[in-house]
């Protein structure tokens, strides 16, 4: 995938396939007939840069989309831990099970797609 976040086809699907809201949004795409590369983020973390990236895309900050009710973010201390963009990333892309789920990234847009709302202007943006 190199620097590319969206994939061959222009869409990226960060995908739990044991996540509900994950198996929704790869529900609609496939759907909406939108042809997209499915990542299983859990088996295949994304790097330091290319979450940064995403992050910036959908203008939010690691412990914005941080799942804190996870056991590991209750281990680690993640909220009290100090807002350094750049450890939260390091942090989240080492325990990947962190990092809100589903992600659509599209050539226009990049968003967390937990609601009808997100998704749409993820499909609409194509």
């Amino acid at each position: 995938m190199g620097d590319d976040t969206q994939g061959a086809q222009g869409t990226e699907l960060w995908h739990n396939p044991r996540c509900s809201k994950s198996r929704a949004a790869k529900a609609a795409l496939d759907e909406a007939g939108v042809p997209y590369t499915e990542r299983r983020y859990l088996d295949e973390p994304p790097t330091a840069a290319e979450l940064d990236a995403a992050l910036t895309r959908i203008g939010a900050e690691p412990w914005d989309v941080a799942r804190l009710s996870e056991p590991v973010a209750k281990e680690l201390g993640l909220r009290s831990l100090e807002h350094d963009r750049a450890r939260w990333i390091e942090i989240m892309v080492a325990n990947p099970v962190l990092i809100q789920r589903p992600i659509v990234l599209t050539r226009a847009v990049a968003v967390v797609a937990r609601d009808g709302e997100s998704l749409r202007r993820a499909l609409d943006s194509r």
